[in-house]
């Protein structure tokens, strides 16, 4: 809970000062001609959207379990990584298309304008870069998606200050088009890196921390346990992996077994969320041959 109050938080301050900064960079780069600041005003503004829809599917996320949703909104925030991915990815084709039509035809740009417009876009970036990773970017997909957004733009800026300089000393006008092409280039890698995490997700695919080997192993190690089936890890949202797996045990220790296995998960490697059957060896083969099954099913949640 805290972590997603500071996750709001750092997004609310990032929005308010993003959005302010893209309308100043915008004008600028009509002032100027400037494709590199209109580039990055454009960044800013699937900044301002992402932080946005970021912001949306944490309150969607706070909302209660109902019978439709029994686990809530939380993967809304893996929507909005997905979204922020896609349109990373569409922002950066936008940007190469115009910068190739400028290569052929490059346009005079007002150089001063554009060195102190693109000085404050990196300062303004460098602040809200810092307030993100303040939050949880590491574990949180949709954190790291709007951190991505923000440090395509702080490249941006910084591009954009290049370029000026290039222009402004040595009148290398295809020196504004090459930036642009150089930041969206990085802004396509991430958006496609953020998607692809999102689809991960979306698929019920393996957290990438947890080591599925070592997991399996150790609760081999349990004493009565002689096999395990049915074996599934996913997560629901990026702070929330999951677990269900049959345990086969060759003694009626059905609380002994669960209680083991569950404190295991919790304790080595931080899985809150489990649902785990114990089933009786001899109860499993009689399934096979009787098409039936005497079985223990344990359930439990440690809340966190």
């Amino acid at each position: 809970m805290e972590h997603h109050m500071q996750n709001k938080k750092a997004l609310l301050m990032s929005f308010l000062i993003i959005t302010a900064f893209m309308i100043i960079e915008f004008i600028g780069g009509v002032m100027t001609n400037s494709l590199a600041l209109f580039s990055d005003a454009g960044h800013m503004l699937s900044d301002s959207i992402s932080l946005g829809v970021g912001l949306l599917a944490f309150k969607f996320g706070e909302k209660a379990v109902n019978e439709r949703k029994s686990f809530g909104y939380q993967r809304m925030e893996i929507l909005a990584a997905l979204f922020n991915g896609v349109l990373l990815i569409v922002i950066s084709i936008l940007i190469m298309w115009e910068a190739i039509q400028r290569f052929g035809n490059p346009q005079g740009v007002s150089s001063n304008g554009m060195l102190v417009v693109a000085t404050i876009g990196a300062v303004v970036n460098i602040l809200v870069a810092w307030i993100l990773l303040r939050a949880d970017t590491k574990e949180n997909i949709n954190m790291r998606a709007t951190f991505l957004h923000v440090l395509g733009d702080l490249l941006g800026s910084i591009g954009a200050i290049i370029a000026a300089l290039l222009i402004m000393y040595f009148d290398w006008k295809i020196a504004d088009p090459i930036a642009s092409l150089i930041v969206a280039l990085i802004i396509l890698k991430g958006g496609f890196g953020v998607s692809k995490d999102a689809v991960h997700v979306l698929m019920e695919g393996t957290p990438e921390h947890l080591d599925v080997k070592m997991i399996r192993e150790r609760l081999l190690q349990i004493p009565d346990v002689v096999g395990i089936h049915d074996f599934h890890i996913w997560n629901i949202t990026s702070d929330f992996p999951s677990i269900s797996c049959h345990l086969v045990i060759s003694s009626d220790q059905h609380d002994v077994v669960l209680k083991e296995a569950l404190t295991a998960l919790h304790d080595i490697f931080g899985l809150e969320h489990a649902t785990i059957q114990v089933e009786n060896e001899s109860a499993r083969l009689d399934q096979y041959e009787h098409h039936c099954c005497n079985s223990y099913e344990g359930y439990h949640v440690i809340s966190k």
